[in-house]
């Protein structure tokens, strides 16, 4: 099954991928007050995008036997996911107010930028792991 690690970690990162742009999009909408973000078919095609990305994650985690609780940076990327997800909900349906959304939705776009860091690191501190090298090169 390893010989299909490629695969799967491409289409797992094109998930990442359309499923934050489909979030932003359908976040810029809502902030602009237009109802369509809202329609069905966004929202069944967003359904089919986080499912596809969490079956290729799980996927990938069984292939290399990493796991969270035992590996520290996908412990640090599951939790991000759960407030990701909450401050998502917030933004485009559970904020009481225009501006609680938008403060939502610029929130978890925060959230997600910082788990593509983490996952990119393998890092639970994501970007912010490199600054004790950066401070120690510097002096």
């Amino acid at each position: 099954m390893i010989e299909f690690y490629p695969q799967i970690k491409s289409v797992h990162i094109a998930a990442v991928m359309l499923s934050g742009l489909l979030f932003l999009i359908r976040g810029a909408a809502m902030s602009a007050g237009m109802t369509w973000a809202m329609a069905a078919p966004l929202r069944y095609l967003n359904y089919s995008i986080d499912t596809t990305l969490l079956t290729a994650a799980l996927m990938l985690a069984t292939l290399l036997h990493q796991y969270p609780f035992v590996h520290p940076w996908l412990t640090v990327k599951i939790a991000l996911l759960v407030i990701y997800i909450v401050l998502g909900s917030f933004a485009l349906k559970r904020g009481s107010t225009r501006k609680i959304r938008i403060l939502c939705w610029l929130a978890a776009l925060l959230v997600y930028a910082f788990i593509i860091t983490v996952a990119r690191a393998h890092h639970p501190a994501g970007l912010f792991a490199a600054i004790p090298d950066l401070l120690r090169t510097s002096t």
